[in-house]
């Protein structure tokens, strides 16, 4: 490893020192765009159709069609994107990609700006915390073959948020919402760039009562706070060698009245946004800072070289009710009438005994850090044009679990605490990760129509883990230890080739892999796959269409005990064998009227298959797969996706409608038909969002999701069946100047 860092830091000042060399000419804009292709996987909607793989790119435009402020809205849009829901609101999202598992988006690579957003990517991918989307500029999505350079999550892809960025010149936005549930909505920004330097200052705040009914009354809703600043210098654009440097400060934190509990099968029927008496007192209470500075500098139109170095700090408690009379939530509310004594304390029907009710507090530091750096440079070899990429970088992050619980008991339908438990005393151990991860990748100009795209990385990853026990929460011993060494690489390769002015063909082979965690036995294997895909993309003025069948080949799918995903929260790991993942996806855009008309309507349709089987039998005493035979499909992934949507734009009235439907989830791993007491619903949700635009400055808006009331389970995970949002309408005014 040593040699590998050394080898690669030679490079790096050999390429700076022979860059020194060199002249800028380039305008402020191509430095900009530079950087672009350098932090974002897209960069731009234009550079999709040269994209050697499936990718997505939402603006802002796109973003404020409907106001969203959750992603899992927001991507029901883009093909390829697997979700399940668990609160509503989108606060804690459970995103795939291509067939992945789902969990707390623990399997794709999250980013902020090109910067692993998840609290420990390494050691404990599980994201507890997702950035505001509702102050993000765009989204961007990337799979198949074109995304090995972002990892270590390679399987299904990468999602990319990209933040408000400083603008050119004086600006600024506001926008105020409120509706429903006491809804309280705030976002605004304000920036400028001068001559050498710019800064921005933003904030997104999101306040409501939440939509859920506590049996004996209360909040169920949350209060977020998001504050951003940014501040950049930059040389002249007529300097020897153009540089810019840009800083990056944000704090978030969170109170959500968010549960694991749900309900039973017959309350969810008779209520389906009924909350029991027994989570009256949960509360997840969250933190988050983040730091960043990125430097830039072009030495010409060839060579440049992006540094980003980073850190991020997130403390979470979710404070959460865990067992009623010594029987676990998720068992409870799976058997109600083998736990009768156990559900009446839960709903309030009965007092109980002193700790009869077990709250455990998950409480829990992160923090993750590190550089990373990216030499870019354009070569022309014969008739071959080159557009290389190399890319480092080092990477440390870790989780500390120190846990404890409290009892409670019911008495008149109100909690109350009966003992306090000692810090240390439920999970008391540290995961940590230390991460180098290499990169190179070649985009090939090999004539006017074809472009290919080699590339490969490099992982070498140390993962350990240092319990204490329950018993020792001073951690005044040894703790026992558990380490993990890893060396994979990563090989991808994809191409690109014009048919016509209007039409292309691509596709790609690429490994797949994703690391075990720190979680992971001695005999825990890495996540690995080979992965296809092929597809076509057709672009006129007024059409767009592209159509991808992918193939995902596991030699060894990677299970996590994760309580989220209804097991027993230990986050161990597990090998689960071989799976073949297929899938199509089909997106297209379609513009009904003349583009240059005052009157449009833009229409667009979205359609995903995805059929997931395990490859082999085995025991498994982790619940959602249970016994697997060989043929049985995984579960929470549905077959079917669907979005249509479309605007009608004329003079100053907007509106926008669209239609999203899933067909229902297995949420026990089998075959054939699918249980109804093992499935979530199949649904039709229709959101709608009608604007005014008043003037050049001003806009109104009423925004309503779930138009007609649609009642659907969205899992039965953690603990019991949780329902997705019900109609919910706001309204608000946005500001600009």
């Amino acid at each position: 490893m040593r040699k590998i860092t050394l080898l690669i830091t030679a490079i790096f000042l050999s390429t700076s020192y022979l860059a020194a060399q060199q002249t800028a000419k380039d305008s402020v804009a191509t430095y900009d765009k530079v950087i672009y292709k350098r932090i974002n996987v897209v960069g731009a909607p234009a550079w999709i159709e040269k994209t050697p793989g499936s990718a997505t790119y939402i603006g802002t435009r796109e973003l404020q069609k409907f106001e969203y402020n959750d992603i899992n809205r927001i991507l029901r849009s883009v093909t390829g994107v697997n979700i399940q829901e668990e609160d509503g609101f989108g606060l804690r999202p459970n995103i795939g990609l291509r067939g992945t598992g789902v969990s707390r988006s623990a399997k794709i690579t999250l980013m902020e700006d090109g910067i692993l957003a998840a609290p420990a990517p390494y050691a404990a991918p599980a994201a507890y915390y997702f950035p505001s989307v509702g102050r993000m500029s765009a989204i961007e999505v990337r799979k198949g073959s074109s995304q090995i350079k972002y990892g270590p999550f390679t399987t299904g892809g990468a999602l990319n948020l990209i933040s408000t960025r400083i603008p050119y010149d004086l600006t600024g936005n506001a926008q105020v919402s409120a509706g429903e549930l006491s809804t309280r909505n705030i976002h605004a920004n304000i920036g400028n760039t001068y001559k050498n330097f710019g800064f921005l200052v933003e904030t997104y705040q999101q306040e409501n009562d939440g939509f859920k009914a506590l049996d004996n009354g209360g909040n169920t809703g949350f209060d977020i706070k998001d504050f951003i600043g940014k501040f950049m210098i930059k040389t002249n654009p007529t300097a020897d060698v153009f540089q810019k440097v840009e800083f990056k400060i944000g704090y978030y934190e969170e109170m959500s009245n968010e549960t694991y509990l749900g309900l039973t099968e017959s309350d969810f029927q008779e209520n389906p946004y009924r909350r029991y008496t027994g989570s009256q007192v949960d509360l997840m209470d969250v933190d988050h800072q983040q730091y960043s500075v990125r430097h830039f500098a072009q030495f010409s139109e060839n060579l440049d070289i992006t540094t980003t170095l980073y850190k991020n700090d997130f403390n979470r408690n979710w404070y959460k009710l865990d067992e009623v009379d010594g029987v676990s939530i998720g068992n409870l509310l799976a058997a109600p009438q083998a736990n009768q004594s156990a559900y009446n304390i839960v709903t309030g029907q009965v007092n109980s005994a002193d700790d009869a009710l077990a709250v455990k507090a998950n409480n829990r530091s992160y923090y993750s850090q590190g550089i990373q750096s990216i030499i870019g440079s354009n070569l022309k070899v014969g008739t071959f044009e080159n557009s290389i990429e190399l890319g480092i970088r080092y990477h440390y992050d870790e989780m500390d679990r120190f846990q404890w619980v409290d009892g409670y008991r019911m008495e008149g339908g109100q909690m109350i605490r009966t003992s306090i438990g000692t810090p240390g005393t439920d999970s008391n151990r540290i995961e940590s990760a230390n991460a180098l991860a290499l990169y190179i990748q070649n985009k090939i100009l090999i004539n006017s129509k074809l472009t290919i795209t080699p590339g490969l990385r490099y992982e070498n990853i140390t993962l350990k883990r240092e319990n204490w026990g329950t018993t020792d929460p001073d951690r005044s011993t040894t703790p026992a230890v558990n380490e993990i060494n890893l060396d994979v690489f990563v090989p991808g390769l994809g191409a690109n080739y014009n048919l016509s002015k209007t039409v292309n063909i691509f596709g790609g082979v690429h490994k797949g892999f994703a690391p075990p965690g720190s979680g992971a036995s001695p005999d825990t294997d890495p996540e690995k796959s080979i992965n296809y895909e092929l597809g076509s993309r057709f672009n006129s003025e007024r059409i767009y269409l592209e159509v991808v069948g992918f193939f995902n080949d596991y030699s060894n799918l990677l299970g996590s005990d994760l309580a989220a995903g209804g097991g027993t929260g230990s986050t161990d790991q597990f090998n689960a064998g071989e799976v073949n993942t297929t899938g199509l996806e089909v997106s297209s855009q379609l513009m009904l009227t003349e583009v240059a008309s005052n009157f449009q309507l833009p229409l667009s349709l979205n359609y995903t298959y995805t059929n997931a089987e395990f490859q082999n039998s085995f025991d498994s005493s982790f619940g959602p797969w249970g016994d697997i035979e060989k043929g049985d499909e995984l579960p929470y992934l549905p077959k079917h996706q669907l979005n249509a949507s479309l605007g009608i734009y004329f003079n100053k009235i907007e509106a926008n409608i669209s239609f999203s439907t899933s067909s229902k989830m297995r949420t026990i791993a089998g075959q054939g038909s699918i249980s109804n007491n093992e499935s979530t619903d199949a649904y039709l949700l229709t959101d709608l969002n009608l604007g005014y635009r008043i003037n050049e400055y001003a806009k109104v808006f009423m925004d309503i999701k779930n138009l007609t009331d649609e009642t659907y389970i969205v899992a039965r995970r953690p603990a019991g069946l949780r329902p997705g949002l019900p109609r919910y309408v706001l309204g608000g005014i946005q500001l600009s100047f």
